[in-house]
């Protein structure tokens, strides 16, 4: 019998219902990995290292010992964003807003305007539904919020749903936000020192799912400001060839040059550290010491190589012999598999960095 009118079907659900482990953990479980029946435990790879998220929280623990004004916010995320590390060590300077990341920034604005110094810690997919209020009540107001924007990039076994693509191309295309990724776990401490500097206008620093590389930290894993749109060069070539990578893919560029070397091709090899502002210094030096000049990302199309251009463009160093070619995300999503997998898949491993220097050169990756 069809119905009078429009039917509301109101379903309470409970996750996990049914497996203990899974009630009593809210935060955790939500992705599909091997783990203990009995006990519920994860049963995940031992690393050297600890995530980019723990790093992240051991350094703002750091900032915020030294400094009472830096406060963290969260979405109910505290475990997946380490601010529950955060909030062990400052129960009243963190911030559990629930599942309501517009909230989480506005309400990071108005502690910005009375003088304290924000910390909002959300992955980058959750952030995109708090974008209007990024725009209107953060960048217009030119508030001085800090996003630790985690999780960004290909994330593996969370899939297309979590996969943080879009953020510094929606992030950099605000007029008075900094945009910053790390290429290594220490820089990451260094950009959190560097947020913590800016007390002008906001900023953010985007950092992947996964463990650290094992670079050596700085003392009490205290970072140092870095100088705002300074990027650096870690590989000096004497040959025709440079790659600039934007965040931790730079690793990739570095192996990419050691595939290069052995096949005696010399590369320069560049950590961009800035999007925006975007160093217009270490641009020129290397389209003009260079004939190849090839831009890595972990991002979609829009990001730090659209800015890249933008520069090329306008200050006339694409008139020339500059070839120069843009590595980003593919221009659809990548569906579950190991982060190894989905880079391969993007073409954005360090022997398709290899590669497009090879076609560049006229030769291919039969040589490698």
């Amino acid at each position: 019998m069809p119905a009078p009118g429009p039917v509301l079907i109101h379903v309470i659900t409970e996750k996990g219902k049914g497996y203990a482990p899974a009630e009593i953990a809210p935060d955790k479980m939500h992705g599909v990995v091997k783990f203990d029946p009995k006990s519920g435990k994860q049963m995940k790879n031992k690393s050297a290292t600890r995530s980019y998220t723990q790093y992240f929280a051991e350094s703002l623990i750091a900032e915020a010992d030294e400094d009472d004004k830096i406060v963290g916010i969260h979405a109910a995320m505290g475990g997946g964003t380490g601010l529950n590390l955060f909030q062990k060590r400052f129960p009243d300077r963190c911030f559990d807003v629930g599942i309501a990341e517009q909230h989480a920034v506005t309400f990071a604005a108005g502690l910005a305007s009375e003088g304290l110094k924000p910390f909002c810690a959300i992955y980058s997919s959750f952030l995109q539904r708090g974008f209007d209020q990024v725009a209107h009540d953060v960048d217009l107001q030119k508030l001085p919020v800090r996003f630790a924007i985690d999780r960004a990039g290909l994330v593996g076994a969370d899939g297309p749903t979590h996969c943080g693509a879009f953020d510094t191309t929606f992030m950099a295309c605000l007029p008075n936000m900094v945009v910053m990724a790390p290429s290594n776990e220490t820089e990451l401490m260094h950009m959190v020192a560097t947020a913590a500097a800016i007390d002008d206008r906001p900023s953010c620093f985007r950092y992947p799912r996964g463990n650290g590389i094992g670079s050596i930290l700085p003392p009490n894993n205290k970072g140092t400001p870095l100088q705002i749109g300074k990027g650096r060069v870690l590989r000096e070539g004497s040959g025709r060839v440079a790659i600039l990578g934007y965040g931790t893919i730079v690793q990739s560029c570095m192996k990419a040059a050691e595939q290069l070397q052995m096949l005696g091709i010399s590369t320069t090899v560049a950590d961009a550290r800035f999007c925006k502002p975007i160093d217009g210094d270490l641009l020129r030096q290397l389209a003009r010491e260079h004939e190849i000049l090839i831009t890595a990302e972990e991002g979609s199309i829009g990001g730090f190589s659209t800015h890249v251009s933008h520069f090329l463009c306008l200050n006339g160093l694409l008139d020339g012999k500059l070839k120069w070619r843009p590595m980003v995300l593919p221009d659809r999503y990548i569906d579950h598999g190991s982060q190894s997998d989905q880079i391969k898949e993007a073409g954005l491993s360090s022997q398709h960095i290899a590669a497009t220097v090879l076609s560049l050169l006229g030769q291919t990756r039969g040589d490698m």
